[in-house]
């Protein structure tokens, strides 16, 4: 699920996906995309919630999936994510709720 939410923020990035539960895992921040996880339940593992990050001028771009597994191919990025259903939409609006405060 992709989705934008229209800046300035007063935090940096870091600190507002920290403010909504997510964990930086890598990015290119030359090119402004970012990567950030939420796991769901106890450990630290699957599933969880999934971002790509985009920043484009003061606006945040959120492409949204659940991770259901991990990857079944050493070095793929292809994964079992779910874009849509009840649990990312939820996910999303709690997002928009938190950063627009």
């Amino acid at each position: 699920m992709t989705f934008t939410i229209q800046g300035p923020f007063k935090e940096n990035l870091y600190n507002l996906m920290r403010k909504i539960g997510y964990h930086y895992i890598g990015g290119d921040e030359e090119k402004s995309e970012y990567n950030f996880i939420r796991p769901l339940g106890g450990g630290g593992g699957y599933p969880r919630l999934h971002i790509y990050l985009k920043k484009e001028d003061k606006n945040l771009i959120f492409n949204l999936h659940l991770d259901q597994k991990k990857p079944i191919y050493k070095g793929t990025t292809a994964h079992s994510g779910e874009y849509d259903g009840e649990l990312v939409e939820k996910e999303a609006e709690r997002i928009k709720q938190i950063l627009r405060q």
